[in-house]
């Protein structure tokens, strides 16, 4: 089984022409889970897939990562065989402000007759969840405010961070299988995002020599990170990835 990651999009919030944050978890070459939903990002992701993901997991509510999920309502709702079977991991902590954002609105119809989320099947997750059999982790990050953003690891072969400041201690933990780290880093820090320097101060050399850089302002602050010898993430690259070591268990069909 061939596990690897593809990436949507890997710019910030103003880095259009990066696409919006977002990847998906392949197996055997096929899309399995899908991190975020941005609006960049879904179209990068319909263009190479030619249908909208079926499972997804939600790192946390700003814009940039959710924007799409208006589309994919109107995409899953119309369609019979989609309609509420498409799987929305939302840590519990994220599932009120996720309705907030895209579900409180009076009518996702104009004629009415709908909820926006008989779209979709909502699974409020805490520290684990299973997806298609197999057991991924949960984790808290920082990023504006406690609770209000989380990353997902696939044990032994990728760590997701999601848009976050350094975390030592939490990787630490969540990241001591050698796996992959895709974390967001841009040449300059700020309150709410790591720069280069912050991991650098932060981060022991063998955990800088595992990460994947997303989440930088254009392009050409990717290039200054890549000329300073990290390894940075490009849109539509597909990295591969270790063998799992995660649970699994045997699903029926």
């Amino acid at each position: 089984m061939a596990w690897t990651l593809r990436l949507h999009g890997v710019g910030n919030a103003s880095a259009v022409e990066l696409g919006s944050a977002m990847a998906t978890l392949e197996r055997d070459g096929q899309p399995w889970l899908t991190i975020d939903c941005g609006g960049e990002g879904l179209s990068a992701y319909l263009a190479h897939y030619g249908a909208a993901p079926q499972a997804l997991f939600i790192t946390h509510t700003h814009l940039d990562h959710i924007a799409g999920f208006e589309r994919l309502f109107v995409q899953s709702y119309f369609d019979p065989g989609r309609r509420g079977r498409v799987r929305l991991y939302v840590p519990a902590k994220l599932v009120p402000l996720l309705h907030q954002r895209v579900g409180d609105y009076p009518n996702p119809l104009a004629e009415g007759g709908a909820n926006f989320w008989d779209a979709f099947q909502v699974i409020p997750v805490g520290d684990a969840f299973w997806h298609d059999g197999v057991r991924l982790e949960v984790f808290p990050v920082r990023h504006h405010w406690p609770d209000t953003a989380f990353g997902l690891r696939l044990h032994g072969s990728v760590v997701w961070t999601g848009d976050t400041r350094p975390i030592p201690e939490v990787l630490a933990k969540v990241a001591d299988a050698g796996e992959l780290i895709a974390h967001d880093c841009a040449l300059h820090g700020n309150p709410s995002h790591s720069g280069i320097e912050d991991l650098e101060r932060e981060y022991p050399r063998e955990v800088l020599a595992r990460c994947l850089l997303y989440h930088y302002g254009s392009v050409q602050e990717g290039e200054i990170l890549a000329a300073r010898g990290y390894r940075i993430g490009r849109p539509g690259e597909v990295v591969a990835l270790a063998d799992s070591t995660a649970l699994q268990v045997e699903v029926p069909r």
